[in-house]
């Protein structure tokens, strides 16, 4: 009796220990993302020309007026990434049930963890972590299946968009015209149709050996039915609508004599050509400038305020939402089911 009663407390003190090692390696992960995160966004606002450009531009301008228009910018990123908060508990409702404000801490804390990530891949831990241990690699699943909507939006209005460019900007023969606007609704139509049969996917990976094995990862893109999908879309397309008018009011407010129907037709190519190429969210301001003085110079001459546009964007967007984020960092837990509020 007394050996087992020894035992019992040789167990429970291994377990503390455990738990004690356990949350001293979580705090100090915690602490090295959001210090990492912060030295990141350190180092590229100080030596972030762009963005040294727009406030001289800002200079010249009234304070009130500066406060209204970045002001009505700042609401609209509340409001896409709350968006895509309302999306991932859409998403992640065949795998696990949160609430919206879970959901918008994961979606945040994600946002932290994809500033010094390649392609934004930190997103997906900084979200799926807020899921019990064993639902993570699904929520991977569920959360691409989301980007894909997106992706189509982007694909299918960029696609569109770089018909009406070439149509206006460039001098070609009808006939070739004619051909990029036929690869164009091919291309379209081709990410339209694969969205609604994802389950496709599914099929695919389980036609492969190597793949068959991990259908229990991946078994969730089969219980996409397409009433969902296309609420899933439908929520893609009002975050696509909200970032397109967060841009039309910048460039409307620096550079009033652009048309609106220009920035309509070349928001969506900087989407579409942006969405094509590797980057950190860090380093992709740079790629957002070159892409847009490309092809805005077609419209417009004033180069300092074009890119001063798009790093003002990307401060709201990406850096405010990045830093707000970090907060929810410390909410996580590594090696159990998440903290409840």
């Amino acid at each position: 009796m007394q050996l087992k009663f020894i035992k019992h407390i040789c167990i429970n003190k291994s377990k503390i220990l455990t738990f004690s090692y356990k949350k001293i390696l979580a705090t100090f992960i915690k602490v090295a993302i959001v210090a990492f995160a912060f030295w990141f966004i350190y180092n590229k606002l100080t030596k972030h020309n762009d963005l040294k450009e727009f406030i001289k531009l800002l200079g010249n301008i009234p304070s009130q007026q500066i406060w209204a228009v970045l002001g009505s910018i700042f609401v609209l990123m509340l409001c896409n990434w709350g968006l895509e908060a309302a999306k991932w508990k859409q998403l992640i409702a065949r795998v696990e049930q949160i609430s919206l404000w879970r959901a918008i801490e994961s979606v945040f804390c994600g946002l932290t963890w994809a500033v010094f990530t390649p392609n934004r891949l930190g997103e997906y831990g900084g979200r799926v972590f807020f899921l019990s241990p064993k639902r993570r690699i699904i929520g991977v699943v569920a959360m691409t299946v989301g980007n894909i909507g997106q992706l189509v939006l982007t694909n299918v209005f960029g696609a569109i968009a770089v018909c009406v460019f070439v149509h206006r900007f460039i001098p070609i023969e009808p006939v070739f015209q004619a051909a990029i606007c036929g690869v164009a609704l091919v291309f379209a139509l081709f990410f339209i149709i694969f969205y609604f049969n994802i389950k496709w996917l599914n099929s695919l990976l389980l036609s492969m050996k190597y793949t068959r094995k991990y259908e229990r990862f991946y078994a969730v893109l089969a219980r996409y039915e397409k009433k969902e999908l296309l609420k899933i879309l439908l929520f893609c397309l009002a975050r696509y609508a909200v970032f397109t008018t967060q841009y039309i009011i910048v460039f409307l407010w620096l550079i009033p004599e652009l048309h609106m129907t220009d920035i309509l037709m070349l928001v969506p190519i900087l989407f579409f050509v942006q969405s094509t190429l590797p980057s950190l969210d860090l380093l992709d301001i740079g790629i957002r400038s070159v892409t847009a003085l490309f092809f805005f110079k077609y419209v417009t001459n004033q180069n300092t305020a074009v890119v001063a546009c798009i790093a003002s964007i990307w401060l709201i967007n990406i850096i405010i939402p990045a830093i707000l984020g970090s907060y929810f960092v410390f909410k996580l837990n590594f090696f159990g089911n998440t903290q409840r509020n």
